[in-house]
């Protein structure tokens, strides 16, 4: 049975703060300590309380978020041993999978490559949420085609649950650019059954972000410190 347009729409409203709030988390925009307030963000986005509700109780299962008693949800705290640990295992995940997808040859390129045209649009108007979230978008789409759930739900939950601090940096910009010819080779790579060179790409395209979010968060820990000092 369908779901009615109403239910359909409260899924959609779900999403739609979903996005937000995890772009917001993992960006570095909500700092750790930071308070969700179920009513406070329905009254600002304009929308009903239970599709806020909903996104929220989904981000505390990824541990991006803890509920708080009569206050809403606070924004959880990661270390760098964390983010070390989640390259590791992404690297691991992500390159099995993009080899996989090539040993089986990417048919229908078409819809990624839209998806790799909005990152790149993303990137030129400079736009780090709209980054994150083509960016998610078209990794989805990838590890997808496998039709392996499993996989799909191990990558994307570390993916979830990984901070991206530094990503409006110099850095974290560049970084952005630079990323945009590799979405659109990953495509043509797993088309042309290309397992090594995909393997090598994939690694690369990961563990490039790696000492822009470690010094992202470096940097945010430092402020932190200093702050409560003062």
């Amino acid at each position: 049975m369908d779901a009615s347009p109403n239910a359909q729409s409260v899924t959609s409203l779900r999403d739609k703060v979903l996005q937000r709030v995890r772009a917001d988390i993992v960006s570095g925009n909500a700092a750790p300590g930071t308070m969700y307030s179920v009513p406070a963000l329905a009254e600002e986005i304009g929308i009903s309380t239970t599709p806020v509700r909903e996104a929220l109780l989904e981000l505390s299962h990824h541990g991006l978020i803890t509920p708080v008693r009569n206050r809403g949800f606070r924004v959880e705290a990661t270390t760098l041993e964390d983010l070390k640990n989640g390259f590791a295992l992404r690297e691991l995940l992500e390159r099995f999978a993009m080899v996989s997808l090539a040993e089986k040859r990417l048919t229908d390129p078409e819809p990624l490559l839209r998806l790799a045209d909005e990152i790149a649009a993303a990137v030129k108007r400079a736009d780090s949420r709209g980054y994150l979230e083509g960016d998610r978008a078209f990794h989805l789409e990838l590890i997808l085609r496998l039709d392996n759930p499993m996989l799909t739900k191990m990558i994307m939950d570390l993916r979830d649950g990984m901070r991206l601090y530094g990503m409006d940096s110099v850095a974290g910009r560049q970084r952005q650019a630079a990323s945009v010819k590799e979405h659109y080779q990953l495509i043509d790579l797993a088309s042309a059954g290309k397992t090594d060179a995909i393997a090598k790409l994939i690694s690369q395209h990961i563990r490039s972000w790696e000492p822009v979010f470690t010094a992202g968060l470096t940097e945010q820990q430092h402020t932190a410190v200093h702050g409560r000092r003062r």
